[in-house]
């Protein structure tokens, strides 16, 4: 069964955010009773890794359930659907789309039936040899249901010739390449894998005996799950009758890549990542910031929520007070109502509106994770001198970005990145700032020598760990388009 809801194509009134997103975040669960509601609530606490879609099933006397729609998970499931998806295995996922149209028919997870019985997948990250595969089994007579590049490895599975499901999961990996954290659903098991990389993160906890696996360890503490442990790369985990089998059958690569945009802006701050707390982490980037690039400054302000932590950081090594002068609107859905009568700046001012009585005739340093195209910038710091403030110093907790994620980040094009066209004067001048500093590459990877696993820093400095084919590279979908350029003077006020 599947709730159908029109999906939002007027994307010209989306809130426009000026940042990359993660597309998707995925969950399953082993052995418990009440699989599908222990589903949905770890799929809640993972919402902030996709809010387009939502999607679980679960497997019951051999025959599996589902139930997806566009939306939020609050919208899409309810108790009444929760008790038709029955049984003691669950898989769920939340999707943001880097591959594949916003249309239900890309929600997951993929089911199918096979020889072998019926099995789902859900996954999260990029193929970057998806088209090539696609093409090779569109000319073996495979019809593709869905634009999205993880049908690609249900139809390798469903082909593949060997013997159980677990080795055709293994045979249809091993025919891709890029970023994978995948959970596959059989009629009686459950398997986790990660790609020899480690792009994506990935942990095993324990439930009353029943075992857990998410994208994140703040879905295991929502539910009350311990955590085992993270996956490792390339590892492969077979839950079956409440054991759990270890495999790593893929030939160990050159490095390990695991995302730092993870740790610096897309996973949850309560999480804790492979190496450290996330929030822990980037409050530390903060104080190197604070210490690369100093200033004489009233407050330290973070652009919330994301530069929250780092903005912490940056006061407690600096000495400058920490104050919330910006308030953020929490309850702004996907889309808003603009006036008939235009509002200068209203997508940003309906998240985001600085207080006057703290911010009038101070100097401010606003923190903030990462500068994409720099709309979003200029338009706070210009509403922040509107509300009185003397000065703005921009300070960013990452390097410049400087090219677009093939591996699952939602970004937009190399030329729409503003660190790849313009210089550091420039983007100053571009945002409004009276000063602008980056983290160094330096001070990033200095950061991230306690995370004790090799990570993946393409965006900034243009090493992409996996291969990169032009002709392969599938185009990003986001809410970034339409582009809007950044004006080359601060708005009159």
């Amino acid at each position: 069964m599947e709730r159908g809801v029109t999906p939002d194509r007027d994307l010209a009134k989306r809130v426009l955010e000026d940042r990359p997103r993660d597309e998707c975040g995925v969950f399953g669960v082993h052995g418990h009773s009440e699989a599908s509601n222990i589903a949905y609530l770890g799929l809640y606490a993972l919402q902030h890794r996709g809010q387009e879609s939502a999607g679980i099933v679960s497997t019951h006397g051999g025959e599996q359930f589902g139930h997806r729609g566009m939306g939020l998970v609050s919208d899409v499931f309810s108790d009444r659907i929760l008790t038709k998806l029955p049984g003691r295995h669950a898989i769920g996922h939340v999707r943001y789309s880097t591959s594949g149209e916003s249309q239900l028919r890309n929600a997951q997870p993929f089911s199918a039936n096979t020889d072998a019985g019926p099995v789902s997948i859900a996954h999260n990250g990029n193929l970057v040899n998806a088209r090539a595969v696609r093409r090779e089994l569109e000319g073996r007579g495979a019809i593709f249901a869905t634009g999205s590049d993880s049908e690609v490895i249900l139809h390798l599975l469903a082909r593949s010739r060997e013997p159980s499901l677990e080795e055709r999961l293994i045979d249809s990996l091993s025919r891709v390449k890029g970023a994978y954290s995948i959970v596959m659903l059989t009629h009686d098991a459950l398997l986790a894998a990660r790609d020899p990389q480690g792009f994506r993160p990935l942990v095993l906890g324990r439930l009353d005996g029943a075992w857990v696996v998410a994208s994140e360890t703040c879905a295991l503490d929502l539910i009350g799950a311990s955590v085992e442990r993270h996956l490792e790369p390339g590892e492969v985990v077979v839950l079956r009758r409440g054991r759990m089998r270890t495999l790593r059958p893929f030939p160990k690569p050159e490095r390990e890549a695991f995302c730092i945009f993870e740790y610096i802006y897309f996973a949850r701050p309560d999480s804790n990542l492979p190496g450290s707390n996330v929030y822990a982490y980037r409050k530390e980037l903060g104080r190197v910031l604070a210490r690369e690039h100093p200033v004489e400054a009233d407050m330290v302000v973070p652009l919330l929520d994301s530069g929250s932590a780092a903005a912490l950081g940056f006061a407690e090594e600096s000495g400058i007070p920490y104050e919330t002068a910006i308030i953020r609107n929490h309850f702004v859905g996907r889309t808003f109502i603009e006036p008939a009568q235009s509002i200068r700046n209203f997508g940003v001012k309906v998240k985001h509106n600085p207080i006057s009585g703290v911010l009038a005739g101070k100097r401010v340093v606003l923190v903030d994770d990462s500068i994409i195209r720099g709309t979003t910038l200029l338009k706070i710091s210009n509403m922040m001198r509107s509300a009185g403030a003397r000065e703005v110093h921009v300070r960013i907790s990452a390097p410049p970005t400087i090219g677009p994620c093939h591996y699952g980040i939602d970004m937009p094009t190399r030329r729409e990145l503003i660190a790849h066209r313009h210089s550091l004067d420039e983007i100053r001048e571009q945002i409004g700032a009276d000063t602008l500093g980056y983290l160094t590459i330096e001070g990033l990877r200095k950061t991230s020598e306690g995370l004790k696993h090799g990570h993946c820093d393409a965006c900034f400095t243009d090493d992409y760990p996996v291969p990169i084919d032009p002709a392969e590279q599938i185009p990003q979908l986001s809410l970034f388009r339409p582009v809007e350029e950044p004006s080359q003077e601060p708005d009159p006020e």
